[in-house]
């Protein structure tokens, strides 16, 4: 059960690969195509494993991802 999810803006996105190494969940990876800019961006793999901790968010670099978490 997802507590978190995650919101990547793909377009901003310059596929820097922080979030990828941030998740400690493994749930964002380097997409193979490419945004309006010519980048691959960052993609979800699994959001239902998201526990809404916010890493990603914080190393991107191009506020590009929110984390939206789900209300207790």
């Amino acid at each position: 059960m997802a507590i978190g999810r995650i919101v990547i803006d793909e377009e901003r996105c310059k596929g820097c690969a922080l979030c990828t190494a941030a998740c400690p969940k493994g749930l964002i990876r380097i997409s193979g195509r490419l945004n309006g800019s010519g980048y691959h961006p960052a993609e979800i793999v699994d959001g239902e494993k998201c526990r809404g901790c916010a890493l990603c968010a914080v190393m991107c670099p191009d506020v590009a991802i929110e984390v939206e978490k789900e209300a207790s």
